[in-house]
């Protein structure tokens, strides 16, 4: 329980006792949510060449997780599963395309969870995925807006992916007025906790910011990331097919623009990290510092030519890790830094933790509190990722294993430095037990997939045609 009474917070319960007693007996929230990015932060180590001062010095003042993964390389699945606290394998949504709200009642989100409980809900940018957003269910929403194009005739990108620098002010973007919002909000005086969730679009595609973010990182100095030559050559077909290889991959390299598309992919996270900047900025000269629970999340990972990849839609580290940063008034300590394997499933449960209010019962996952208040404490649990029917990663610190729906395998040794997974050893007998135990997590239930109609799949070729339809409208975003 937080209990922090600042002069202003006195002042208050004075003129209404009643309301104001509820807001400092629980902490405000900000969550900020962020759209593809990897772990392409500076603090994580993953590229050297990324500036992210804002999402260091964030991590800095709480705990950070080096091995965080998404419950879905997708935004919509793994935004649903999220904020509802349902993986991907029970609810059955695993693409984009697949509405989710007709299948998972309201009161389960984490949103409806803090509104029962008294709280102030306020959004901007994106929460829930594109259309599936339900903004009805906010006390307000910010309204979107649109970002500026490339000049006509301006090469924008190889293929689908798209990445051009613009001629346009910071201010001129979506994300600032998103960032905006959220400052404002923060701004205010409020007579009940509040649940501020601002969500960044970049830096999903397309890589469009201005000039000076570019300029930040010369071309003639980018390095390409890790790339070994035949990286397929151990992973069995249903792998292939997610990496696409002869999709965007060969058209990038066929373009000789690689180092471009990962210039772009830079200057867009700088940007990100812009306004993540402005917003803890505004925190911190709130009264409402000392009681605001932060929390920073990627929705899932990004390749950028690793494993003849690109986009998210894989169950490789590139596609499932991203930044997960915490900051927990009375909870975590500044430098904390946790190294144990945890999903994107922890936030609901943990959110409700720290704010006291009981844990709905349909929430699959498990809370980090115990590793917010000692980040080496034992932990025994490992992150789940999963992307489409009967396709599962679990993730451990020293294994990466694979499992398709048609039964094929991989198995990475992360314990012996295979941090790129180059090498798929589960065909050495020596690993048989260590496979078997990394199996042994996969989810017993695996729901057939919602189609991208909205309704339900039925059985054999309706299951079948629907998971198409989503295949099809997933590699679209």
């Amino acid at each position: 329980m937080f209990r922090v009474l600042t002069a202003l917070t006195l002042s208050l319960l004075l003129v209404a006792p009643a309301a104001n007693s509820f807001a400092a007996d629980r902490p405000n929230v900000l969550m900020i949510a962020v759209d593809d990015l990897n772990h392409w932060v500076g603090h994580l180590g993953r590229n050297k060449q990324t500036q992210t001062p804002n999402l260091d010095a964030l991590a800095a003042r709480g705990v950070t997780f080096t091995h965080a993964y998404c419950a879905a390389p997708a935004c919509n699945p793994s935004r649903a599963a999220l904020m509802t606290g349902i993986r991907p394998s029970t609810s059955g949504v695993y693409y984009n395309s697949q509405d989710w709200r007709p299948h998972i009642a309201p009161e389960k989100t984490l949103n409806a969870t803090f509104k029962a409980a008294g709280y102030n809900l306020y959004a901007s940018g994106k929460i829930y995925h594109g259309g599936y957003d339900r903004k009805t269910e906010w006390d307000d929403y910010l309204k979107p807006s649109s970002d500026p194009r490339p000049k006509p005739g301006q090469n924008d990108g190889v293929g689908g992916i798209k990445f051009a620098p613009l001629d346009c002010n910071d201010e001129d973007l979506e994300d600032w007025k998103i960032a905006d919002y959220a400052i404002e909000r923060i701004g205010q005086t409020h007579d009940k906790p509040f649940f501020i969730a601002c969500g960044f679009h970049k830096p999903h595609m397309p890589w469009n910011v201005p000039q000076k973010y570019y300029d930040k990182f010369p071309l003639a100095s980018i390095e390409l990331p890790p790339y070994q030559k035949d990286d397929l050559k151990d992973v069995p077909a249903e792998g292939v097919k997610m990496a696409k290889p002869d999709g965007d991959h060969r058209q990038m390299v066929e373009s000789g623009r690689w180092k471009e598309a990962v210039q772009a992919y830079l200057a867009t996270i700088n940007y990100l990290d812009m306004n993540v900047g402005r917003v803890i900025a505004a925190l911190d000269k709130s009264p409402y510092r000392d009681n605001t629970i932060i929390v920073l999340w990627g929705d899932h990972g990004w390749h950028l030519g690793e494993k003849d990849h690109w986009r998210k839609f894989a169950l490789w580290e590139e596609a499932c890790r991203m930044p997960f940063i915490w900051v927990a008034p009375g909870v975590t300590k500044a430098g904390g830094v946790c190294s144990s394997p945890v999903d994107l499933m922890s936030v609901y449960p943990t959110l409700c933790e720290l704010a006291s209010i009981t844990k709905p019962e349909h929430v699959e996952g498990v809370s980090v509190k115990p590793l917010l208040s000692d980040p080496k404490a034992r932990w025994e649990h490992v992150a789940l990722t999963t992307h489409g029917f009967k396709n599962h990663s679990i993730r451990t610190e020293a294994w990466r294993y694979i499992q398709y729906v048609d039964g094929s395998e991989e198995l990475y040794d992360h314990l012996k430095g295979d941090d790129f997974e180059w090498t798929n050893v589960v065909g050495d007998t020596h690993n048989t037990r260590a496979k078997i135990a990394l199996a042994a997590n996969l989810p017993q239930t695996n729901a057939e997939g919602v189609a991208a109609s909205g309704s339900p799949n039925g059985g054999g070729g309706g299951k079948r045609q629907g998971q198409r339809r989503a295949k099809k409208a997933a590699a679209n975003d």
